[in-house]
């Protein structure tokens, strides 16, 4: 159905009303509204918001991650312990474990691994997600010793080390052939925390992804609004899906030329395409900030991660008018272990929120799951606490009050460092319905509190 009225609702804080829809839009708001032989739900006095945008994430690997070995905390956190989860991976073929971090057994390569599992091919993903790390037999299955693929770490007589740096689509191509995993329960756990629309961060969509992309939007196994960031410039997309800014990755294991980077970014505008850079250290951001310099800027640039933006940068920012897209999250999933490794000069700029709203920068936040966690109420309550596991808060000087954070969630997919949208005439009906009042939501934030999530008119979540 796309034709409902929503009953007795909070609508932006105010006073109760009733809220119209028709054909997939919200067509009136207000008592007494005509609504003959359409469905009705009551809202019994719960808030009424826009749908929720998650503005970085990873669909393919969040489905696959749902079927790997948690091979890093809380789970995992000795040698041991990585040992015996790896020893009882299901299964007989290959084993893929996600979530690692150097903390449990050191720097992990081929060697190492063999110690810990030795009899079944083993590929471990660093939590970072830019850093696979291949067992002996899993890198003979690869052919790694022969590969000319530029992310194949080698030591220095040239041997591979079983440390494969973002290479994911090269890895991919060697594997056994399963195709891209279903979407179908991805879609409905995003459906359960009330997001409507979200932006895929995946750079160098392969044809095959792409593909199972846009059937996985039109099929609705994804009944989310999706758009792409890693459409390779010049392709078409697919039906169901919208191309968004050209996803660059600055990994700091090899910083491009800046030349390189300018070139990058401008055959990119010259298609119209915005660029969506990720940039996690002070060095990229650097890099980043000159390239701009040279190749200007258009509307719709942006940042990804942002994880270490220094003070003096903030005014560059705002003249270059780009969105930083953040993930305060991950100081509520990781934060002890930034306090334990980051550099201390680099902790009061991680995953600066206030400081970049107040200086007029445009901020989205965004789960950046699975590496993150995609819980977007969790993401909201990062922001406002900034409390690592432990309890220190890293960054105090940069908490969001509850409603920022939340409306860093409602901003548009193709404007994430917009204003955030409201419920009014003319608006598509992607819309959250809480079991709560917006004031009890907001001093704590829950995911248990979405009862109602629907898109384009239509129910897609339900309790």
């Amino acid at each position: 159905m796309t034709d409902l009225l929503i009953r007795d609702a909070e609508v932006s804080g105010g006073p109760r009303t009733d809220v119209l829809v028709r054909r997939g839009t919200v067509a009136a708001l207000g008592k007494d509204l005509p609504a003959a032989g359409i469905p009705v739900l009551d809202a019994a006095g719960g808030a009424l918001l826009p749908g929720l945008h998650d503005h970085h994430l990873h669909l393919h690997a969040l489905a696959a991650d749902a079927d790997s070995v948690r091979c890093g905390p809380p789970r995992v956190r000795t040698a041991a312990e990585l040992a015996d989860a790896l020893a009882a991976a299901p299964g007989e073929g290959w084993i893929r474990g996600v979530g690692y971090v150097e903390t449990v057994a050191g720097l992990l390569d081929s060697a190492a691994l063999d110690a810990l599992h030795s009899t079944r091919p083993v590929r471990v993903q660093h939590r970072s997600g830019a850093l696979w790390i291949l067992n002996s037999a899993a890198a003979r299955r690869v052919g790694l010793d022969s590969a000319n693929e530029p992310g194949v770490e080698r030591d220095a007589a040239g041997r591979p080390t079983g440390r494969i740096w973002r290479a994911d689509t090269w890895l991919r191509s060697r594997l056994p052939d399963t195709g891209p995993p279903a979407l179908t329960a991805v879609g409905a756990r995003l459906a359960r925390y009330g997001i409507t629309g979200i932006t895929d961060a995946t750079p160098d969509l392969t044809g095959e992804s792409l593909t199972a992309l846009g059937t996985a939007a039109t099929s609705g196994q994804v009944p989310q609004r999706l758009t792409l960031l890693g459409v390779p410039l010049g392709r078409v997309g697919a039906a169901g899906v919208t191309i968004g800014p050209y996803k660059v990755v600055l990994a700091d294991s090899g910083l491009p030329e800046i030349d390189t980077l300018v070139g990058t970014v401008r055959r990119a505008h010259e298609l119209h395409r915005p660029v969506a850079v990720h940039c996690v250290s002070r060095e990229a951001l650097l890099v980043l900030l000159a390239a701009f310099d040279e190749a200007g800027t258009i509307a719709g640039d942006r940042i990804e991660h942002g994880a270490v933006v220094p003070a003096e940068s903030l005014g560059v920012l705002r003249r270059l008018g780009v969105t930083v897209v953040t993930q305060p999250g991950f100081l509520a999933d990781r934060g002890d272990d930034y306090l334990h490794r980051v550099d201390p000069a680099d902790l009061p700029d991680l995953y600066r929120c206030r400081s970049v709203a107040e200086a007029g920068v445009g901020l989205a936040l965004s789960s950046d799951a699975p590496y993150g966690p995609l819980d977007p109420w969790q993401v909201v309550a990062a922001a406002v606490t900034r409390r690592a596991p432990g309890g220190r808060v890293v960054g105090p000087g940069e908490t969001l009050c509850p409603s920022q954070a939340l409306g860093r969630y409602l901003a548009p997919l193709h404007d994430p460092g917009g204003p955030a949208r409201s419920v009014t005439p003319g608006v598509a009906a992607d819309l959250v319905l809480l079991d709560r009042p917006i004031g009890r939501q907001l001093a704590e934030p829950t995911a248990a509190a979405v009862r109602t999530t629907i898109i384009g008119g239509r129910i897609v979540f339900d309790r």
